[in-house]
C-alpha cells in the first residue's frame, strides 16, 4: 500500500512523524526513531531562554576571580570553540541531518524578535529541512490585549520567514477567539503548514514541600477531539500543511486524522510510553 504524504513541501514514506520530545534531543535517540520506522523526525525545541542562561554562566565563570592575583588573568579556562549556549544543539544537529536518511525538522522557541531570527537562521545552516516555531506566550500583563498578542504571532512569523528559505510551521495552542482567522494570518504571514495543538506545562503544588510545581502529563486518547474537529475545519479552508498532533496512541488516531485532512501525524506520549519501537506498531496498523 502507497502510505507516501507531502508535508511543508517533503515528501515522507509515511504521515507518522516522531514530535519533538527527549527522545529526538541526541543522535543515538534520532537513531533509535529512524530505526523503528519515521517518516521524520522533529529534534527537541531549541529555547532561546536556556542558551541566554548558559551564556550569562559561562560569562560568569570565565570572568570570576580575573584578575585578582598578580600571578592569575582568570581561572576558568575559556573555551576556543563555544559559540553560545546553541553550539551544542547545532552541532547534534548537523550530525544527525549527515547520519539519518528521514528529514530532520527543527524545533525553536524564542522570546525575542532578535533571538527568532538568529537562530533560525543557524538551525537553517546546520541543515534542519523544515523549521517549527514552537510559540508560547503567557499573556499576563493586563494591558496587553489579545490582538497584540496575535500580533506578536503574526510578527514572529514574517520576520522568520523573510529571514529563512526552508519550510516553516507554526505550533499552536487551541487558546485563540478565532482559531480560523488566526490561522488565515499565519499562513498569509509566510507559514507554510499548521500543527495544532500544542501542550503547556501546567502548575500544581506539593501539599508535602508547600512548593509550585510543573508537570506535563503525557496526552492520552481522551485529547483526540479538540485537534481532529480544527484539523477537519481548517483543511476546507487553508492552502497549507496540517499537522496533527495530541492523543496519537495508536494507528487507529492516526487513521482519523487522515480521514479529517492532516497531512502528517505528530506522536510523542505514545512513543515515550511504550517505546520508539511503537512507531513500528502504528506504521503497521496503518
Amino acid at each position: 500500500m502507497n502510505l507516501t504524504t507531502s508535508y511543508l513541501g517533503l515528501r515522507l514514506a509515511h504521515p507518522i512523524v516522531a514530535a519533538a520530545s527527549p527522545l529526538s534531543a541526541t543522535l543515538d535517540g534520532m537513531r533509535r526513531l529512524e530505526d523503528a520506522g519515521a517518516a521524520a523526525i522533529v529534534m527537541s525545541s531549541l529555547y532561546e531562554e536556556q542558551i541566554r542562561a548558559e551564556d550569562t554562566a559561562y560569562a560568569l565563570y570565565t570572568e570570576h576571580g580575573s584578575n585578582s592575583q598578580a600571578e592569575a588573568g582568570s581561572y576558568f579556562p575559556e573555551l576556543p570553540d563555544y559559540d553560545g549556549g546553541v553550539s551544542g544543539y547545532l552541532d547534534t544537529l548537523r550530525r544527525a541531518v549527515d547520519a539519518l536518511d528521514i528529514p530532520v525538522m527543527a524545533s525553536l522557541n524564542g522570546t525575542t524578535s532578535e533571538g527568532w531570527v538568529t537562530y533560525a537562521r543557524d538551525l537553517e545552516q546546520a541543515g534542519a529541512a523544515a523549521l517549527e516555531l514552537n510559540i508560547y506566550s503567557l499573556p499576563i500583563d493586563p494591558a496587553v490585549s489579545g490582538a497584540a498578542i496575535e500580533r506578536q504571532y503574526i510578527d514572529i512569523v514574517r520576520e522568520v520567514r523573510a529571514s529563512v528559505r526552508i519550510p516553516i510551521a507554526v505550533k499552536l495552542a487551541p487558546y485563540f477567539t478565532s482559531m480560523s482567522h488566526m490561522a488565515a494570518e499565519l499562513v498569509g504571514a509566510g507559514a507554510d503548514g499548521l500543527v495544532l495543538f500544542n501542550r503547556f506545562y501546567a502548575p500544581d503544588i506539593d501539599l508535602t514541600t508547600l512548593r509550585l510545581t510543573r508537570s506535563l502529563p503525557l496526552s492520552t486518547v481522551a485529547e483526540l477531539p479538540l485537534s481532529l474537529m480544527w484539523i477537519g475545519l481548517l483543511s476546507r479552508h487553508l492552502k497549507c500543511s496540517l499537522a496533527a498532533s495530541r492523543g496519537v496512541e495508536s494507528a487507529t488516531e492516526v487513521i482519523k486524522y487522515l480521514l479529517v485532512g492532516a497531512d502528517a501525524v505528530m506522536t510523542t506520549s505514545a512513543l515515550l510510553r511504550h517505546g520508539p519501537e511503537h512507531l513500528g506498531t502504528m506504521k503497521d496498523g496503518l
